[in-house]
């Protein structure tokens, strides 16, 4: 059973936003990126209430800029999306999940030590080189639903 509905499209879509950002941290940096894209679907709370399907997650903008810095600054995520990319990100859309990136809804790679919060939320871990981020307790329950 999936834990959000998708399509071929969002597999494609997820798994060039995978690759993009996380394609240097191997297939378990890539998988964390598509947990926190799931998530960010699943939570409906925050800065992600409203989302309905994973082009709204992948396609975000807040503060008017996307979500995602690889949607505008990335070459990579413009590029067809490759069987291994696919495959990792219908992993994540049925069901994988692992800690730091279990319940996070942000990550970053800070160029440094991570910080103890982000934007107040708080540090989950660190997996390579970015840092994972989820709601403080009790203020998004949707983030941890199945």
């Amino acid at each position: 059973m999936a834990r959000v509905k998708y399509t071929e499209q969002d597999v494609n879509v997820m798994a060039r936003m995978m690759r993009a950002e996380a394609e240097g941290e191997g297939r378990l940096g890539m998988l964390m990126v598509g947990n926190v894209i799931v998530n960010r679907l699943k939570a409906n709370c925050l800065d992600f209430e409203g989302l309905r399907s994973i082009n709204d997650v992948i396609f975000q903008v807040q503060g008017g800029n996307y979500s995602f810095e690889a949607v505008q600054k990335g070459n990579v995520f413009y590029q067809r999306a490759r069987e291994v990319e696919k495959k990792l990100a219908r992993a994540a859309l049925n069901y994988w999940r692992q800690q730091p990136a279990k319940y996070a809804l942000w990550y970053f790679n800070p160029y440094g030590e991570c910080p103890p919060t982000w934007y107040n939320q708080p540090f989950t871990g660190q997996y390579k080189q970015h840092c994972y981020y989820e709601p403080i307790a009790n203020t998004c329950e949707g983030a941890y639903r199945y």
